[in-house]
């Protein structure tokens, strides 16, 4: 019997990759040892700039812009990670702020410039509310994850050390705060911070509706040499995170795993919106649109210098 080879895969806990976890999937040909006791930022750095990990989910935004510097990566078309980015845009309820053009000209929070869920907010705001990005101030609290040269037209500030751009929030020294997460002040219903898109919901079934765009988070990245060593080995990884995924889609058809109310009238309002594979993988139609509106917010916003095309940024993995 051929000796198999041992990947490390560095992702989150979710129900998609479980079976992978369990080892009740399996790549053929491949040994994963999978590793999800990390945060996404750490995850990210640790791939990015150590090369910790054979596989490793990271940031689409960092791998765009890893990928245009030529750093040894390549992806397949996993997407572990998607979240319409309406509801995360927060804001100051003293400041005056009832609309998205009213962020024009103010200060505005980031955790990094460079992050998935900044990269689609200012895009979507740009786009389908009339923002343009260099008309925000920004101020950001952590380094970016991939080094990178932004336009000098961009007004892009650090915090002070030890300042948290959610307390500068809530306490009156920022407007607003685009954020990958629901932020403390929110979770604990601060009246200080409110969303600036209230009805998020609604205008997120609308846009998708509109565009057919779920956005694309994350993507599984591989390390360049381990491809090139093992040719093969990016199609068998993109086979196995599919029938990961479908053994969870089948697990979900059990109520009784979630303990949600209402979880099946939530699941039959999800398909009935987004159809039945809404983490599709692969390059179909659908996300190779995403991919491109991706790739156009990403040059545009000065963290890549060109548009690149959904079929140079993964790996062939043998369909669609």
């Amino acid at each position: 019997m051929s000796k198999k080879l041992h990947l490390t895969l560095a992702c989150g806990d979710y129900e998609i990759v479980r079976a992978l976890m369990d080892g009740s999937v399996e790549p053929d040909g491949i040994e994963l040892t999978v590793l999800t006791d990390m945060t996404s930022d750490i995850r990210h750095w640790r791939m990015i700039r150590k090369r910790e990990f054979d596989v490793a989910e990271l940031s689409m935004s960092n791998y765009l812009a890893a990928r245009f510097r030529g750093q040894p990566f390549t992806a397949i078309p996993v997407f572990l990670h998607r979240r319409f980015r309406h509801g995360f845009t927060f804001i100051n309820t003293g400041k005056g702020i009832g609309k998205p053009t009213d962020l024009i000209g103010r200060k505005v929070g980031l955790r990094n410039f460079s992050a998935t869920s900044n990269l689609w907010i200012r895009g979507i705001l740009e786009h389908e509310f009339q923002v343009p990005h260099k008309k925000i101030r920004w101020y950001k609290q952590d380094e970016e994850e991939v080094e990178i040269a932004l336009p000098q037209d961009l007004f892009l500030e650090k915090v002070p050390p030890g300042k948290s751009v959610e307390r500068m929030l809530a306490e009156g020294e920022l407007d607003a705060l685009i954020h990958p997460e629901l932020i403390q002040p929110i979770l604990k219903r601060d009246p200080r911070v409110g969303r600036l898109f209230p009805n998020y919901k609604e205008l997120e079934v609308d846009y998708y509706r509109r565009t057919g765009i779920f956005p694309i988070m994350h993507t599984a990245a591989i390390q360049q040499e381990l491809v090139e060593r093992n040719p093969w080995a990016p199609a068998n990884l993109f086979r196995a995170f599919e029938k990961a995924k479908q053994v969870a889609y089948q697990r979900m058809e059990n109520p009784r795993r979630v303990p949600l109310a209402w979880f099946r009238h939530a699941l039959e309002e999800q398909e009935e919106i987004l159809g039945t594979d809404p983490w599709a993988y692969g390059l179909g139609e659908a996300n190779r649109k995403n991919l491109e509106t991706l790739t156009q917010y990403s040059c545009e916003q000065g963290l890549i210098g060109r548009k690149m095309a959904p079929g140079e940024l993964f790996a062939e993995v043998g369909q669609d």
